[in-house]
């Protein structure tokens, strides 16, 4: 068994970040110069990382968040799997007082362990944890033993859910950054210990975080 070690991404910075705008899976945003900041920052601590392989979701700020790597050639594969959490109707919209009191109540129902309950016109935890179920299998199934994977936030939290064993309803535990590294290393009996949370010491030089 070939023993996998990940490295996991948060994307960087995109506009909607900046401007505390809605962006799940309907948003294909790119990068804003912050996160193309972010992300040489990270290129230029991690590129003598011999990396196997390179997974990015389908949408272009994951892309672009790893080019630097893509371009030394490393494997790559866009998995739609990995896309963000759709948040359906509120996509695209600014986070009103009004928005963060019903997102805080969404929030409570998931910790409250009510997995089921979607954002109106978007996804549910359950249903982005089996579609990252089946991005999980293809990634260690894949070749190589070093890989980088990048995503977006709240995926992300889902994905270490299942990836960590942790439940589901206990998945903002882990928290993230724009371009934030959180680094897995498996086990012999198929489990993850994870080495790095929320690692954002390569952006220690830059002004905005």
């Amino acid at each position: 068994m070939n023993l996998k070690k990940i490295y996991l991404l948060r994307h960087g910075q995109t506009d909607y970040n900046l401007q505390g705008v809605v962006q799940g899976s309907g948003i294909d945003a790119p990068i804003n110069a912050t996160g193309r900041a972010q992300a040489d920052a990270f290129f230029r601590a991690y590129r003598d990382i011999s990396f196997d392989q390179l997974y990015h979701s389908a949408l272009i700020r994951t892309q672009q968040s790893i080019q630097g790597f893509i371009d030394l050639g490393i494997p790559v594969t866009s998995l739609v799997e990995l896309n963000e959490i759709s948040w359906g109707n509120y996509e695209g919209t600014p986070m009103t007082p009004e928005e963060g009191e019903y997102y805080r109540m969404m929030l409570h129902q998931w910790q409250q362990g009510n997995l089921d309950y979607a954002i109106a016109g978007g996804e549910s935890p359950n249903s982005v944890a089996e579609r990252l179920h089946r991005a999980i299998q293809i990634i260690l199934n894949g070749p190589g033993e070093t890989i980088l994977v990048c995503m977006h936030g709240r995926a992300m939290r889902i994905f270490l859910s299942l990836i960590c064993q942790t439940p589901l309803k206990d998945m903002d535990q882990y928290e993230h950054g724009n371009l934030c590294l959180y680094l897995l290393q498996q086990q012999e009996e198929g489990g993850f210990t994870l080495l790095k949370g929320n690692d954002q010491t390569h952006l220690k030089d830059l002004k905005q975080i």
